[in-house]
């Protein structure tokens, strides 16, 4: 074995972690876990005022989640900004990125899944197709499912954001044993 070759390893490692460290102290070296997300509550069109809203993502490469609460004002506005985490990890070797997303909202004593998805692309709104998230949510709607940019979400919100194009997948046929 070449005596080079241990010293030429510690100097790839050595330019590598200096590499990583220098993308981790700017944004391109984040990951937008939940992008930030403003609207109205509604209750048969009324506001609901007092609501409480429970946010919640995990996080990308290690275990844990990160949470975060708001109340809606006296119009059932309420505003979360962001959630983002660093990742080196994943600027280093390749992974999948695929972020579980919730939101909760307790009115009256009453909890409504709000917001349940799986966020699949790591720049910020890519849950609105790059556009700022808006939603209108009314409490009696139903949940359901939005498909926005390989983005699967149920929610009981609506959003401008334009849907993927439903895929045209034939059912599978039956097995002629």
């Amino acid at each position: 074995m070449n005596k080079k070759s241990p010293l030429i390893a510690i100097l790839l490692i050595f330019l590598l972690l200096r590499e990583s460290y220098a993308m981790s102290t700017n944004k391109f070296a984040t990951d937008c876990l939940f992008s930030s997300i403003s609207g109205v509550i509604t209750q048969n069109g009324v506001p609901v005022v007092g609501a409480t809203l429970k946010r919640s993502a995990s996080k990308a490469h290690t275990s844990g989640e990160i949470v975060d609460e708001v109340t809606t004002d006296d119009k059932g506005y309420f505003s979360m900004p962001a959630l983002y985490e660093r990742n080196v990890i994943a600027r280093v070797l390749p992974m999948e990125f695929a972020i579980s997303q919730k939101i909760v909202l307790t009115y009256n004593g009453n909890e409504y899944d709000m917001w349940t998805g799986v966020k699949r692309k790591r720049e910020e709104n890519a849950e609105a197709n790059g556009a700022p998230l808006i939603v209108q949510c009314d409490l009696t709607n139903e949940r359901k499912l939005k498909q926005v940019n390989g983005n699967p979400i149920f929610s009981i919100c609506t959003w401008g954001a334009e849907e993927d194009a439903a895929l045209d997948i034939p059912p599978p046929e039956p097995d002629d044993e």
